[in-house]
């Protein structure tokens, strides 16, 4: 357990998920050292536009299924509809964040739960520009500086919003980069700094998220988090106990999809504890992640606790 608050920084990768590939060797070399595993969502609309498919898995993302009004009150994980929620500061104890995001649709909806909104372009004004500059940027609005941690941030938590199909330009067109080559790019530069035993490593909680973007009603079995049993026990099947992610308290959910998860690896140095995969990639998670599955709903609960900015959730 950190001797002090962590501050968070989240990459989130919409749409990725299908893109990664043996490249992506900074992805690979965070799900080695990290804890990794799955966020359950559940079926959404086929005849959805791009935007409201991306707004609408940001809604389970940061648990705010209500604040938008566009969608008039439809989205709920539990197959009833939701209360309107507060704003991200008031809901985890002053917590102060921002979305950095090119996309319009992300920027409003930001706005509306309370986050702070940048452009990439925002993030520097220098002439030079280059990856690591945005990085340590990135790093800076979480008061890392220097390699120290200052005592006052400017911000508890970012989330860099990359959307698949868009490329992020930075500082009109002097730097623009793949998709998901930023996403690799970046955890690549956060773990060069974050090292081993420095004061960034013990104070920065990393969560590198992939979703696959839209999907299918059809269930792939290839991509999906149910448990087989084995078909020569049947007399144990009645025994076998309903996973935690398809429950809400005491009573199951509704609409969960099984397949295309989003798939998440958390790092922070000498505090996350290390599982078996080596990889990115969902088979790699299944068989050996060691963050099994939560509902997506409870992904920023459980960063807001490694902020202490929220009680645990679950065990």
């Amino acid at each position: 357990m950190a001797d002090k608050s962590s501050r968070g920084l989240v990459l989130y990768g919409d749409g990725l998920a299908s893109f990664i590939n043996s490249d992506h060797t900074h992805l690979h070399s965070l799900a080695s050292r990290g804890c990794s595993g799955f966020l359950s969502l559940p079926h959404f609309p086929p005849s959805e536009s791009k935007d409201e498919r991306t707004v609408r898995e940001l809604t389970y993302l940061l648990d705010a299924c209500e604040a938008d009004s566009s969608m008039d009150g439809k989205i709920a994980s539990s197959g009833s509809k939701c209360e309107p929620i507060p704003n991200i500061s008031d809901r985890f104890m002053g917590m102060k964040a921002v979305i950095i995001t090119n996309n319009t649709a992300v920027k409003s909806f930001g706005e509306k739960l309370g986050f702070g909104v940048l452009q990439f372009k925002e993030l520097l004004t220098d002439c030079e520009v280059s990856l690591e500059l945005v990085t340590l940027k990135i790093l800076e609005l979480l008061g890392f500086q220097d390699g120290r941690a200052v005592e006052a941030s400017q911000f508890d938590l970012v989330v860099v919003h990359i959307r698949a199909g868009e490329k992020a330009d930075i500082l009109e067109h002097k730097i623009t980069i793949g998709d998901i080559e930023l996403v690799d790019g970046l955890a690549g530069k956060v773990m060069h700094i974050a090292q081993p035993r420095s004061e960034i490593g013990s104070r920065l909680h990393l969560s590198v998220v992939m979703s696959y973007g839209a999907v299918s009603m059809e269930e792939d079995p290839s991509l999906s988090i149910l448990q087989t049993q084995d078909p020569n026990r049947n007399d144990l099947s009645v025994l076998f106990p309903r996973q935690s992610y398809t429950m809400r308290g005491e009573s199951p959910r509704k609409n969960v999809r099984h397949c295309c998860p989003m798939l998440v690896t958390q790092w922070q140095e000498a505090v996350t504890r290390k599982d078996m995969a080596e990889t990115f990639s969902f088979k790699e998670f299944k068989e050996h992640g060691g963050n099994l599955v939560i509902p997506a709903d409870r992904f920023l609960h459980e960063i807001a606790f490694k902020l202490w900015k929220a009680p645990k959730y679950g065990a």
